[in-house]
């Protein structure tokens, strides 16, 4: 039997997402804005975070004999991702990456 959909709202937008089976949408942290040197980065020239928040997940993966194994993130982690890994889109002015649980390299412990 499958488990509830665990979702957190962001506060800007009050935006509910519910990832399906084991996908996971999380909020990448912002690129630095500076070098430690004091120069000023154009957004051409800036690397994409590896860092990320998780904001929802799905209630976890079916296996060949129908159930269903929750995820090990939550809404809240921060956790590393591969920096070209997953799908990106827009809400208004946020940007969101969707990725498979199997594609989040660790969870960040603080």
């Amino acid at each position: 039997m499958a488990t509830a959909t665990k979702s957190e709202a962001t506060p800007s937008l009050n935006l509910k997402l519910k990832p399906l089976a084991d996908r996971v949408v999380c909020q990448r942290d912002e690129a630095d804005e500076m070098t430690s040197g004091g120069i000023v980065l154009p957004d051409s020239a800036k690397e994409k975070v590896n860092r990320a928040k998780v904001i929802a997940v799905g209630p976890g993966k079916l296996d060949d004999h129908g159930t269903c194994h929750p995820l090990s993130v939550n809404p809240g982690d921060h956790v590393l991702l591969n920096k070209y890994e997953g799908d990106e889109f827009e809400v208004g002015e946020i940007k969101y990456t969707i990725v498979r649980e199997s594609d989040i390299l660790a969870v960040i412990e603080q």
